[in-house]
C-alpha cells in the first residue's frame, strides 16, 4: 500500500494511525509557476516554450490550526517518516476541489504551540510526477 495523507486519515504503508481528520484548515493556497523558457532575438522577436511532460507542477501551502497535541504529531510522524524512514518517498493526496489524488512531498512544515496542549502546523506540499 502507498502514504495517503487524507480526511479519512493518515495511512503509511505499514499501518493506519489512529488519527482521522487530515483535512487542513480554510485558507490553505495554491502556487503554479510553469516552466517556461522564453528566447529573446535581437530584433524583438522572442519565443516561448514549456519545458518538459509535467511542466506545471503545484506547490500547496497548507495548514491545521489550533490541534490536539495528539493530531499534530501525527500529522509531524507522517512527515518525518516521509523524509527520514523513506527517504522522501512521495504519498498520495488529493487537492481541494480535485477529482483524484496526486503524488505530492512535503518539502517543509514548521510547528507553532499557541495554546497549552494545542499546536498549529503549517506545510508546504509539492506535487512530483517521478515516484
Amino acid at each position: 500500500m502507498t502514504a495517503e495523507f487524507s480526511t479519512a486519515g493518515i495511512r503509511t504503508d505499514t499501518n493506519v494511525s489512529t488519527f482521522t481528520d487530515a483535512a487542513p484548515d480554510y485558507g490553505i493556497s495554491k502556487a503554479s509557476k510553469p516552466s517556461v523558457r522564453t528566447v529573446q532575438f535581437g530584433d524583438g522577436y522572442r519565443h516561448d516554450f514549456v519545458m518538459g511532460l509535467h511542466q506545471n507542477a503545484k506547490v500547496w501551502s497548507l495548514r491545521w490550526e489550533n490541534r490536539t497535541e495528539t493530531d499534530a504529531d501525527a500529522i509531524e510522524a507522517f512527515f518525518d517518516k516521509r523524509i527520514d524512514t523513506d527517504r522522501g518517498k512521495a504519498f498520495n493526496w488529493q487537492a481541494p476541489g480535485e477529482n483524484a489524488f496526486g503524488r505530492y512531498i512535503c518539502t517543509e512544515w514548521t510547528r507553532e504551540f499557541p495554546y497549552s496542549n494545542l499546536a498549529t502546523i503549517t506545510a508546504t506540499f509539492q506535487e512530483v510526477y517521478d515516484q
